[in-house]
């Protein structure tokens, strides 16, 4: 009996040692995994698009917010008529061919960069110098107010200190409007 035992023993033994072995030659070996690609939230809206190309190197996503962002509209007319009326004799030739583009909130392109408003180049350029010198104006009339005017009202008893805001505030008021027109002039708008 005890060597029925004994080899059951080992029976089992290699049983569960060949078992070892394989489970860790399996875990153990590289494994070809399938790469998932990966889950993208684009926002997407009516007017938007996307394209992903994927590959075993990577992947490349094109997106645009708003497309169409152009809308072309073609109207064409061709008359070749032969008027034969009561009096007889006569012909009408017209051609006509227009193609416009439009913004999608309805705005024609008659050539020309615009920005949202319908503002040519020139315009903008024009808006954005003038906010520059506004700017520049008010910080000027701010400093000369603030060193020969505010020191002569501030000393007015009771409200000096009230004067003296007021006329820090007109300063820069009267800097802004005037560096508005220097910079009309320097920057020929």
């Amino acid at each position: 009996m005890n060597k029925k035992i004994k080899i059951a023993a080992i029976s089992l033994g290699s049983l569960v040692a060949v078992a070892h072995v394989g489970l860790l030659g399996y875990v153990l070996r590289p494994q070809q995994r399938v790469q998932q690609p990966p889950a993208f939230n684009i926002p997407h809206g009516p007017y938007s698009s996307y394209r992903i190309k994927a590959g075993k190197d990577g992947y490349e996503i094109e997106f645009r917010a708003d497309d169409p962002k152009v809308l072309e509209s073609t109207r064409t007319l061709d008359l070749d008529k032969e008027k034969r009326g009561l009096f007889g004799g006569g012909s009408e030739q017209r051609t006509e061919y227009r193609r416009d583009e439009y913004t999608r909130n309805g705005t024609r392109n008659i050539g020309g960069a615009t920005d949202a408003e319908g503002k040519s180049a020139k315009e903008v350029e024009c808006l954005i110098a003038d906010a520059g010198a506004r700017s520049q104006g008010a910080m000027a009339g701010s400093a000369i107010t603030a060193g020969v005017v505010v020191p002569a009202v501030a000393n007015i008893p009771y409200i000096g200190w009230l004067a003296g805001g007021w006329a820090l505030l007109l300063g820069q008021k009267a800097g802004s409007e005037l560096g508005s027109q220097v910079g009309t002039v320097f920057n020929d708008c």
